[in-house]
């Protein structure tokens, strides 16, 4: 016992010191200190510690999830604006489809938790594509490989989400762009400061060559499953709207494009490696914000809870939630997939899935109150 709790606290004191700025010999800041900090950045070290304290041993899930397979992502943007979710600390799961919700709600720190480490690498080829690429023209070249000249670049600082695909969908795919995107890519992550191995480079590498291979064509696969006919491209995804009919993919401005890249460029995007009802990540999670005096405004669980359910662990997940510092506005946003019978109602036509948005604090009382004796009582609320 004694060997696994030293590693995590030299861990813990790492994140400490290096949030604190490693004072020796001067008096330390008061705890509410490290949330202003979060406005200028955490260093390398500081970043890669953090992730190693709030992570778990990781886990196996039958898809690779390189892009969502929730085409009704965008659903509960007017939810979240009307229900003023902004500020303090997001936690999602998943890949890309968290950047659309962090650019919404605006946290001071995103924190993105998955059972597979693999998701972890994802994020980490995500975060050196954002710090290498100062505009979305230019990081959407880099993810998919393209030779995008500057001149296209300059052309392209006000342009709408479409014609940035259009400029990409005639831009050539070289060997030379190819060659220099993967590159980059590589560089990028073996400077997070994260511990990589040479089987994470290679499969870091794999993700960014699928994205590069199928391009806007890209799907979301599953292992030992078939594919669903409504399984969206990637194309289908950045085109995706709101309720409201406005695009609000996180690409669709440089605005939110560039609050995401701020985050990325200053360590606030923090992949965990965790499972949401296991033993240490969401709780880690919890102690921390409570110490650096941040509240949750926005959990995102896409459709976890469905496995939690299934597995018997969702009440242990809900212990963990309970643990989370928030307030009258942090809310829940999950994801349902149901046809037939299991269709819920007000599910938009057209669409598989419907995304929803729950207060925490009316979520955990329901579920003290005995609400929630399916996983159908909680997604047809």
């Amino acid at each position: 016992m004694i060997r696994q709790i030293v590693p995590r606290l030299l861990v813990a004191l790492v994140v400490f010191m290096a949030l604190m700025g490693g004072a020796c010999g001067r008096s330390m800041q008061p705890r509410v200190a490290r949330a202003a900090q979060l406005d200028s950045a955490i260093s390398d070290s500081a970043f890669a510690a953090l992730s190693a304290l709030l992570s778990e041993e990781g886990g196996y899930f039958d898809t690779d999830n390189l892009i969502s397979n929730e085409s009704a992502y965008l659903q509960v943007i007017s939810a979240l604006r009307d229900g003023n979710v902004g500020g303090g600390a997001y936690v999602g799961v998943g890949p890309g489809q968290n950047f659309s919700y962090i650019a919404q709600v605006r946290p001071r720190i995103a924190f993105i938790v998955d059972i597979r480490r693999d998701n972890l690498l994802q994020h980490l080829m995500y975060k050196a594509l954002f710090e290498a690429s100062p505009d979305r023209l230019s990081f959407l070249g880099l993810l998919l490989g393209r030779d995008i000249s500057q001149e296209q670049i300059d052309a392209a600082q006000d342009g709408s989400i479409e014609e940035l695909i259009s400029v990409v969908d005639a831009a050539p795919r070289t060997e030379s762009s190819v060659s220099t995107s993967v590159q980059t890519v590589i560089e990028g992550v073996i400077g997070s400061g994260i511990p990589l191995s040479a089987d994470d480079l290679a499969t870091i590498e794999r993700f960014h060559r699928e994205f590069i291979g199928a391009g806007f064509a890209l799907r979301f696969h599953s292992y030992g499953r078939a594919p669903q006919s409504y399984y969206p491209t990637f194309r289908r995804l950045l085109l995706e709207v709101d309720l409201e009919g406005q695009r609000r993919n996180y690409l669709a401005s440089e605005d939110a494009y560039g609050f995401l890249r701020g985050l990325e460029e200053r360590n606030l995007v923090v992949p965990v490696v965790g499972n949401l009802a296991g033993p240490n990540a969401i709780r880690a999670i919890g102690n921390w914000l409570t110490e650096t005096n941040l509240e949750v405004s926005a959990f995102y669980t896409s459709n976890v809870e469905f496995y939690l359910w299934q597995e018997g662990s969702f009440g242990a997940f809900v212990g963990n939630l309970s643990q989370l510092p928030r307030g009258r506005s942090s809310v829940i946003i999950r994801s349902y997939f149901g046809g037939g019978f299991r269709r819920r109602p007000g599910m938009v036509a057209g669409y598989a899935n419907a995304q929803m948005v729950q207060s925490m604090d009316d979520f955990l009382e329901e579920w003290e109150d005995g609400r929630y004796l399916t996983y159908l009582d909680l997604v047809r609320q």
